[in-house]
């Protein structure tokens, strides 16, 4: 199925629904499709490669006050699918004729128009095969690789349609020495490229032959720590799922809340915002706003959070199109100046963590984070990596780890593409620098 047929069939649906509309109803469609290559890696050979091709909307039916959704598959012929949706037309009306009023619906009613394309290279799947099978040679790789373009559109009876497609590519691998250790590595790009993939892999392989080093053992304590990026994707994804929302804020169930009360800070080098703009998602947000970019921290200073419609509605809020999690999809931290290949002469004696993992809540009001050490994590000593450590979990305030104790953070960013395929392919990004400790703190 080719782009144009994705568009089409989208706009010939929301047309035909528009025409089944009685006098009092209205509807919001939204559209979700990819078509996509997955290969999976094991022993650095194919094991599977198959293509996925999906097709979700999801129909929202309104009646004054009363909302009712549901998603359906679709299998990209309209004949067939229109008819579909006609069925579950006649069952969502069954259901509001039961539901109470939503005394916090709030509805975009204005008429819009939103057609964006993130310019991306999808390489032809023998080029990728090839390629990391070569540069697997001799290794125990294991991984799985991802590819093709994602389709989001959006539709209502007011008279709003939004179309966003995205071509990117991920591909997330470990290599494995003879004792089972690990090195992690992924890499996500709109530009799929072969080099870059490579300095990754010879970047993983010195990594693999530092694993094969006496295990270093540590006691408790607090240490001098440089978190790669993808360790501080890890805290910043954890923090994402609460900490900018409005409702968590209005209801004293935000990590934040101490920032936001004036009774802690983080570091002056730390400023983030939701980069809808440069992201890779759509133009438009679930319930029909256009995408807004937010700054959330300026300087260390709280100056924003992701509203909701139903938030701003129960709130008295000013909404910034934000999802029903109000979580940041695409979160840019700003880098610092710190020269990623003189990490380790500034880390000097200390922790390099590359991944962590297993991330939670130890404090939720104190903002404090728990959580452990995963695949290659190393003691340094004078600037040189001594060898691995066991696994040892820390504990520590948000406001330690991004506050007091920040030196530095690299004047390179990683970006950090969402992996999850759970359902579908995601449109999540982060792009962010990696982070120099004075202390963290390891707990067991």
């Amino acid at each position: 199925m080719n782009v144009c047929l994705f568009a089409s069939e989208f706009k010939a649906l929301a047309q035909w629904l528009k025409r089944q509309m009685r006098a009092d109803e209205h509807f919001t469609l939204g559209y979700e499709a990819e078509d996509s290559q997955f290969v999976r890696f094991n022993q650095g050979k194919v094991r599977q490669a198959y293509p996925v091709l999906q097709i979700e909307l999801t129909i929202r039916l309104i009646r004054n006050e009363r909302h009712s959704s549901t998603r359906v598959n679709l299998s990209g012929v309209f004949e067939h699918d229109s008819v579909q949706l006609g069925v579950n037309l006649q069952q969502l009306r069954s259901l509001l004729d039961v539901l109470p009023a939503d005394p916090y619906l709030l509805l975009n009613t204005q008429e819009w128009t939103s057609e964006r394309q993130v310019a991306g290279h999808v390489p032809e799947m023998q080029n990728v095969i090839d390629t990391i099978c070569d540069l697997s040679k001799g290794l125990d790789m294991v991984g799985i690789y991802a590819g093709g373009t994602l389709y989001r559109g959006f539709a209502s009876s007011w008279g709003s349609y939004g179309w966003h497609q995205c071509a990117n590519t991920i591909f997330d691998w470990s290599l494995f020495n003879a004792t089972g250790e690990a090195v992690k590595t992924t890499y996500g790009s709109a530009q799929w490229d072969t080099q870059e993939l490579k300095d990754l892999f010879i970047k993983a392989h010195e990594q693999l032959e530092h694993l094969g080093k006496p295990r270093i053992s540590l006691k408790p304590g607090e240490y001098r720590a440089y978190l790669a990026p993808a360790a501080l994707d890890e805290v910043l994804g954890m923090l994402s799922y609460s900490a900018f929302s409005a409702k968590a804020f209005a209801t004293r169930q935000s990590p934040l809340q101490l920032l936001q009360l004036g009774k802690q800070q983080l570091s002056p080098l730390v400023s983030m915002r939701q980069q809808a703009s440069t992201g890779f998602e759509p133009g438009f947000g679930y319930d029909g706003a256009p995408s807004q970019d937010v700054e959330l921290i300026e300087a260390g200073k709280l100056v924003g959070q992701l509203i909701s419609s139903r938030s701003g509605a129960e709130y008295g809020l000013q909404a910034n199109c934000a999802g029903k999690a109000e979580m940041p999809h695409s979160l840019e931290m700003d880098p610092g100046e710190l020269a990623t290949q003189e990490v380790l002469r500034e880390l000097g004696t200390g922790l390099y963590i590359s991944n962590l993992w297993y991330l939670n809540y130890s404090d939720v009001g104190a903002g404090r984070l728990t959580g452990m050490t995963r695949f290659a994590t190393f003691w340094v000593e004078n600037g040189r990596i001594a060898g691995p450590i066991e696994t040892m979990r820390f504990d520590d305030s948000i406001y330690d780890i991004l506050g007091t104790y920040l030196l530095a953070l690299t004047r390179e960013q990683a970006l950090c593409i969402d992996s999850d395929t759970y359902e579908r392919r995601h449109l999540g990004s982060h792009l962010i620098p990696g982070a120099l400790l004075e202390r963290l703190t390891l707990t067991l």
